[in-house]
């Protein structure tokens, strides 16, 4: 553990800056030599400098201008946000003891620094008088923007409070943030710790090849007899679709939603101190107590203020008007589900560790095609080979291998050029599950685009992190997607292209900075409506052993099936999205009912399938206890909505000229109107720029299978 007492001499600093990789910023990150160690006297630079250039902008001689004050402190504290950035991928993607130690060492002053900026009263005073000066008008609609988000934020950040509350409120944000981290500690913990370990023939039946070649590979590096399976996605999902041994699906089911609860040492997935139940409780207290002191109701409505939904009251209501009109579908689906296990399964009560199976028999009985089957033909080179050419024709780019330290050997890394070859972005790709490494699928910008001045380097281009976890390559050959799998990469591609793409040299409004949470859902899942298009299939299918393109029977196949049990989807996420609002609604954290009794509750009320009595799924919710969506969870559907109607431009465009999606000049209104202006405008403005009319729910439905009535 680092001294707190640090040297801050002037050539302390300089020794530090050239020594230590966090400091530089020249280039891209030096990923092959950052250490943990490297972390606090890096924060100690630069918090010092970001405090400095505060510090000059509340000096009284200091004008109220943009170059003096928010270009001053922008590019004061944007290293800041670089090193940090860094720090906090790494904690994501390579997790070691030192690592968290040297993270959780320094969250409090992280915090602490952002919080007083934000509280700065004086500092607020100066933004305000630039806003109220003669020279705003003559300023650009993204300085404009920046403005004008940044009072708001000054307000949520308390800024206004009295002088004796502010330290309080202070206290709120450093305690949200650790208990965030140790929520996302708990689960990845959780997660690592267990494993079942198969040792007979039966355990292994219905299982494809390549997930049994890897739970042999895992077995065989933990040192252990048999095939060893674990919570990890890629390990964990197969074996709820494909396993026929009725007893190991039950073992990894209970595992898996008892993680970071009281339950998980029950089940064999937890200890102790990984229960995150005390977690959820007071972080939803301090958010409660947050928005009080803010003078909102509740913290639905302080979390909507930057969003695109005017309250808590509209967006409730959307989801109960989507509930609505899906619940019939899911009935349908629940219904079929049920009688088909009982009748061809011999499972007259069909127990949460079943559905994903009977799911899928009931899909291969149904459409003749298993999901392992279509697996065959995306593997990856192909698969990021027909992405990349989507993003090519409908963008004007080339994506090329590029050079660059990475964090782990399978890490790659590319660029984006225009069409005479100048570099647009960067990007890594970090495809595969691992152990140290967080779950789930993401974006994450490692630094975005900015005009400097020709003295600093002139243009920073953006660079993203693009991050998955899929099952890595066994037996020599290449790793293969499943068609969900396939979506995601395509999700948070169009995540990257929003980042990568923008034309806006501002930072606080350059790619996805400063777009509204509930619409930057957007580009990502317009995107993965690409893949249900057969040009679109059959140029990135190689089949793994035989380099066969997908079959066109085959893809009928799987069109046939894409709304195959979509109102039980729909449903699913409507209870998370419908969960989340009402914790932050009209939760009490301290009244006699816990978290998970309003998920049964919300379950119960909205849901057609019963939810397991000793599941704990709240206690793994990251996305609202840990990455920034709380009270914002409906973005999904909400940005659906946008995206769906997005893409039905495309598909008009291929209807009147009897041609393919990929209609380059669609795509380029697309990029200029959506993409290139990144936050400089509210979305809206961009959705109507783009479609010439305000967004409709039609496209969604029709998506979705759900614009008549369900099929008997």
């Amino acid at each position: 553990m680092a001294n707190n007492t640090h040297d801050t001499s002037a050539s302390s600093g300089t020794r530090s800056r050239e020594d230590n990789p966090l400091l530089d910023f020249s280039g891209l990150p030096r990923f092959g030599e950052i250490r943990p160690e490297h972390v606090t006297p890096a924060l100690d630079v630069l918090l010092a400098d970001a405090q400095a250039a505060i510090d000059h902008a509340l000096d009284p001689h200091t004008p109220a201008t943009w170059a003096d004050v928010v270009e001053a402190t922008e590019q004061a504290t944007e290293p800041l946000s670089r090193a940090w950035g860094i720090v906090g991928h790494l904690n994501a993607v390579a997790d070691t003891p030192e690592l968290r130690a040297a993270y959780g060492e320094n969250l409090p002053r992280v915090t602490e620094f952002w919080s007083s900026v934000g509280q700065n009263l004086e500092l607020f005073e100066k933004y305000k008088a630039i806003a109220a000066s003669e020279g705003f008008t003559a300023l650009s609609r993204e300085r404009k923007k920046i403005l004008e988000n940044a009072l708001r934020d000054f307000r949520l950040s308390g800024a206004e409070l009295p002088e004796d509350q502010k330290p309080r409120f202070m206290e709120l944000q450093e305690r949200q943030a650790a208990l965030a981290k140790a929520f996302s500690d708990h689960v990845l913990d959780a997660t690592n710790a267990y494993a079942y370990i198969a040792k007979t023939d039966a355990e292994l039946a219905g299982l494809p090849d390549d997930v049994v070649q890897a739970a042999r590979q895992a077995a065989e590096s933990a040192g252990v007899e048999g095939w060893k399976f674990t919570l990890h996605f890629p390990s964990y999902f197969p074996v709820m679709q494909y396993a026929t041994h009725r007893p190991m699906r039950e073992a990894m089911y209970r595992a898996y939603v008892t993680r970071a609860s009281e339950l998980g040492g029950t089940y064999g997935a937890g200890k102790a101190e990984w229960d995150n139940t005390a977690i959820v409780a007071e972080l939803l207290k301090l958010r409660r107590e947050e928005a009080r002191m803010l003078g909102y109701r509740n913290f639905a409505e302080v979390s909507l203020v930057p969003k695109m939904a005017d309250s808590p009251e509209q967006v409730v209501a959307f989801l109960d008007d989507l509930a609505n009109r899906a619940r019939p579908y899911a009935e349908k689906d629940w219904q079929e589900l049920r009688e088909f296990a009982a009748a061809e399964l011999g499972l007259t009560q069909l127990e949460p560790w079943d559905i994903a199976f009977a799911g899928e028999r009931l899909r291969e009985k149904r459409y003749a095609f298993s999901e392992n089957e279509v697996k065959q033909y995306f593997p990856e080179p192909a698969v990021l080979g027909g992405l990349f050419k989507v993003a090519e024709a409908l963008f004007g780019v080339r994506i090329r291998a590029d050079e660059a330290a990475r964090w782990h050997p399978d890490v790659r890394f590319f660029r984006v050029e225009n069409s005479d070859g100048s570099l647009v972005a960067q990007f890594y790709l970090d495809l595969y599950a691992r152990e140290g490494k967080r779950g789930g699928a993401w974006m994450d910008d490692a630094r975005s685009r900015h005009r400097k001045s020709e003295a600093e380097g002139g243009l920073q281009t953006p660079v993203a992190y693009l991050t998955c976890n899929f099952s890595a390559p066994v037996g020599g050959k290449p790793a293969c997607f499943t068609h969900d799998e396939v979506i995601t990469l395509f999700h948070e591609f169009g995540h990257g292209l929003h980042h990568m793409l923008t034309r806006v040299d501002e930072l606080a409004v350059s790619g996805i900075n400063g777009v509204e949470w509930d619409a930057v859902e957007l580009p990502s899942q317009f995107m993965e409506n690409f893949c249900w298009e057969w040009d679109v299939l059959a140029d990135m299918s190689s089949h793994v052993d035989t380099g066969a393109k997908l079959p066109r029977a085959l893809f009928d196949k799987m069109f046939a099936a894409k709304n195959f049990q979509s109102g039980l989807a729909t449903m699913r996420q409507i209870v998370f999205s419908m969960f989340d609002m009402r914790l932050h609604i009209d939760f009490d954290a301290e009244g006699a009912g816990s978290a998970n009794e309003l998920a049964r509750e919300i379950n119960e009320r909205y849901h057609v399938i019963p939810q397991a009595s000793f599941s704990r799924w709240p206690n793994t919710f990251s996305h609202v206890f840990a990455g920034g969506y709380a009270a914002g969870y409906y973005s999904y559907k909400w940005a659906e909505v946008l995206s769906a109607d997005a893409y039905a431009a495309f598909e008009d465009a291929a209807k009147l000229a009897d041609g393919s999606v990929l209609d380059a000049r669609t795509g380029e209104r697309y990029r200029q109107e959506i993409l290139e202006v990144g936050g400089s405008r509210p979305a809206m403005e961009s959705f109507k720029a783009f479609r010439g009319r305000a967004p409709t729910i039609d496209a969604l439905l029709r998506h979705n299978g759900m614009a008549g009535a369900p099929a008997q």
